[in-house]
């Protein structure tokens, strides 16, 4: 890969895909400061155009977001030039060419920087045919190569099997990126299950982060790194109806579910018991409540110093975590887990397979 400018700042380390919706975004709003120019997110946006333009005005001051309007019609909606607040537009191979003639606008805009999504699921193509579908993105748009970031998107890898055969495609493709000379190169896999409602209840499910192993096996390809956050990679899954109260709780090399049906009673109590047994837990940060504003948020409803909350809520305590868990686990020095090692205390719950397919 061709790196960035000597001149430029220093490049952002972590570029998280996450849905549009009220709790991913809260979890951007409470960013630690330090954390913003380390960040750069990609964010898909569905209906709520409107909603999701009055949350970019309140991001932190220095978040760039990427936003990927894919799942929209072309309309006055996708110009995200008329959006006016500064963002790098997302770039597909098959955008028409009225898109990318927006697009390219949008991009001269907010200083001349856009991210072309590579899908390898979707863009199957040869070497020349996807030289020749970038070529006609910078023409339409304008724009340079070196005023590019790509992101090499794996989608949803969730067994050891998947992982190999993504890191296999995604090897070819980084073999036909070095013909060009990107602003940044970037690799994102998914690997939570699109339907956690089927894993157990009333106790702690350990799911193997297979995303994070797809990058630790290309890390000698020098490309950043990107994930789903906590949420899956296939498109249109959700769980709108399961109201258990979960939390997708990141730790080294594997998450934490919890979903809570029936221990401590109803409302605040059984969230209250969830937040418990997740603070006593050796995965939770020896940072404690500093760590993330999302784990503040989780012990003061240990404490019950607080409400359950909503699904809204669970998804931007879990999100908040998350991103400050891939932060520093990407630039702290390797060996040094900063996480508590309690010998005396075995851990909960139990890996599941089965129906979400996370067996190797």
């Amino acid at each position: 890969m061709v790196p960035a400018h000597e001149s430029r700042a220093a490049e952002p380390v972590y570029r998280p895909i996450l849905a549009g919706r009220r709790g991913e975004l809260e979890a951007l709003n409470h960013l630690d400061p330090a954390a913003v120019p380390l960040l750069a997110p990609i964010l898909e946006v569905g209906a709520a155009v409107r909603s999701t333009i009055d949350t970019l005005r309140r991001l932190p001051v220095g978040l760039l977001p990427a936003v990927d309007v894919t799942a929209l019609a072309d309309g006055p909606d996708t110009e995200l030039v008329r959006w006016g607040v500064p963002l790098v537009p997302v770039l597909g191979l098959a955008e028409s060419d009225r898109r990318l003639v927006a697009h390219g606008a949008a991009a001269r805009a907010y200083g001349r920087r856009a991210l072309i999504r590579l899908r390898t699921g979707q863009d199957r193509a040869g070497p020349d045919a996807s030289t020749a579908s970038v070529e006609r993105i910078w023409r339409l748009t304008g724009l340079a190569p070196d005023e590019c970031d790509l992101l090499v998107d794996a989608g949803d890898v969730c067994c050891r099997a998947d992982v190999r055969l993504a890191e296999a495609r995604v090897r070819r493709l980084l073999e036909w990126a070095r013909r060009h000379a990107w602003r940044s190169v970037t690799v994102a896999a998914g690997g939570m299950p699109p339907t956690p409602s089927r894993l157990p209840t009333d106790e702690p499910v350990r799911l193997d982060r297979w995303d994070w192993q797809l990058w630790q096996r290309l890390t000698d390809t020098g490309v950043g790194y990107g994930d789903y956050g906590v949420g899956p990679a296939v498109p249109g899954t959700g769980e709108a109806g399961d109201r258990l109260p979960t939390v997708r709780y990141t730790a080294d090399g594997d998450w934490w579910v919890y979903r809570w049906s029936r221990r401590g009673g109803r409302g605040d109590g059984r969230f209250a018991d969830l937040c418990r047994t997740l603070v006593s837990a050796p995965h939770w940060p020896s940072a404690g409540a500093a760590f993330s504003w999302g784990d503040h948020e989780l012990l003061r409803r240990a404490r019950r110093g607080a409400g359950a909350g909503s699904a809204a809520n669970w998804a931007a305590w879990s999100t908040s975590h998350h991103l400050a868990h891939v932060l520093t686990a990407l630039l702290r020095p390797v060996g040094d887990t900063g996480f508590r090692h309690r010998p005396d205390s075995p851990q909960r719950g139990r890996p599941h397979g089965g129906a979400t397919r996370r067996t190797g």
